[in-house]
């Protein structure tokens, strides 16, 4: 099968691999859709993301894939041959790592019941917690919204990690496709007022209308007073969900007493010097930078509701769509911060 590979110098390449053989636990899932991943794909590709070493590539790259089961495993209790799934992976095949490998043609499943009775429990160190993501969704959502389903539920499942909640002010630097999915989801459960601030107009315009009450283009170092104007006393919690380790030294001026900086997704940068000369005498400081899958799977549910409800519509979340022929071409674009929102690559 054809798989998407970065090689060790970060090259994108696309090359031939074995197709994944299931377990008997498993379920082998011929790939539809991934979804590029502003976060994780591109730390990957810029060989800079935590916990994967450099001696681990050349390796497959993609996580946020739908797919159809095409076959099952002797054990398999949970899937059915043509069932749609999401999150899919692939790899390590033929030679080469995994970054969860969902850019292949095709990939596998964990039946989560069938562990169990096989004997792999949630403790077990052999127990894949993916599988408790790894869910069945229904063959009317257009495969492409089910790809952007897997981010939405990964903001909610943070959301609700961070303790965020109505009538509590929120200001999220960073309006790519993270934050804006924060903010119209922050703006359904009541949470207010939202500040949505980022460097670029045109994603700004975007986060007004997913439901942020003001926004700033913070390039002109007058944000503190701006958000001290409508909120005195500082926000109650400050999201970073762009990524970068230097807007928690930013955050400082504008978090109120006993307020939350919240960092979403790995950083690039690991460690930085850390700056609360301008904030308030208490204050804390959380990660979340890989939402659990279990927590995933929590809010799930929601997602399918309010999708159904008609309030949040999936393809206002994607801007781009490409073939898997032009996948290289998706992520030059990518590369040069043209893709405004979700990006999803197809599978004939």
């Amino acid at each position: 099968m054809k798989s998407l590979i970065v090689e060790k110098d970060g090259t994108l390449v696309v090359k031939e691999v074995p197709v994944p053989v299931p377990t008997p636990v498993q379920a082998l899932v011929k790939i539809e859709a991934c979804g590029i991943c502003n976060g994780t794909d591109t730390k990957l590709i810029h060989r800079a993301f935590k916990g994967i070493g450099k001696e681990q590539y050349p390796l497959m790259l993609g996580h946020e894939a739908v797919g159809t089961v095409v076959e099952i495993g002797d054990k398999v209790k949970s899937y059915r041959k043509g069932d749609r799934v999401l999150l899919p992976y692939a790899g390590p095949l033929g030679g080469y790592g995994s970054g969860w490998g969902a850019f292949s043609e095709y990939g596998t499943v964990d039946d989560v019941v069938a562990l169990q009775e096989s004997g792999v429990l949630p403790d077990s160190a052999d127990f894949p917690p993916n599988c408790y993501a790894q869910n069945v969704i229904d063959k009317k959502i257009p495969v492409n919204h089910a790809v952007v389903i897997i981010t939405l539920r990964e903001v909610l499942a943070s959301i609700r990690f961070f303790g965020i909640e109505h009538d509590q002010s929120v200001a999220v630097f960073g309006c790519g496709p993270v934050g804006q999915t924060f903010i119209k989801f922050m703006h359904l459960l009541g949470v207010g007022p939202i500040f949505a601030i980022d460097i670029i107009d045109e994603k700004l315009k975007m986060a007004k209308t997913c439901g942020a009450d003001y926004v700033f283009n913070n390039t002109d170092g007058t944000l503190d007073a701006m958000i001290h104007e409508v909120c005195p006393k500082g926000v109650d919690y400050v999201i970073d969900a762009s990524g970068a380790s230097a807007v928690i030294n930013q955050a400082m001026g504008i978090i109120k007493d006993r307020g939350k900086i919240c960092c979403y997704g790995i950083s690039e940068n690991l460690d930085m010097n850390l700056d609360w000369s301008r904030a308030d005498y208490n204050w804390q400081l959380i990660f979340q930078q890989m939402p659990r899958k279990v927590e995933e799977q929590q809010a799930f549910s929601q997602i399918l509701v309010w999708i159904e409800k008609g309030v949040v519509d999936p393809e206002e979340f994607i801007s781009d769509v490409y073939d898997f022929d032009h996948v290289l071409e998706a992520f030059k674009k990518l590369e040069r911060k043209e893709i405004s929102r979700k990006c999803v690559v197809t599978f004939d």
